[in-house]
């Protein structure tokens, strides 16, 4: 089971911040949610399993991202 850590507004950041968790080791997933006139997705959410969720939000708030 995935949960959801952080909701990225941009492909750009939500690919950031995947590199981020991986290089620390952890298995993440992204999810475009939404979308936008030009056919974009709106958000991108960033899963991890729900076991490294806390570890892995850990991370991101270490770097400067909260949700």
């Amino acid at each position: 089971m995935w949960q959801v850590i952080y909701i990225a507004p941009t492909q750009e950041r939500a690919d950031k911040l995947k590199k981020l968790l991986a290089d620390n080791g952890f298995l993440c997933q992204l999810k475009a949610v939404g979308t936008r006139r030009n056919g974009k997705a709106a958000a991108i959410e960033i899963s991890v399993p729900v076991s490294e969720a806390e570890d892995a939000y850990e991370v991101l708030a270490e770097h400067g991202f909260r949700a």
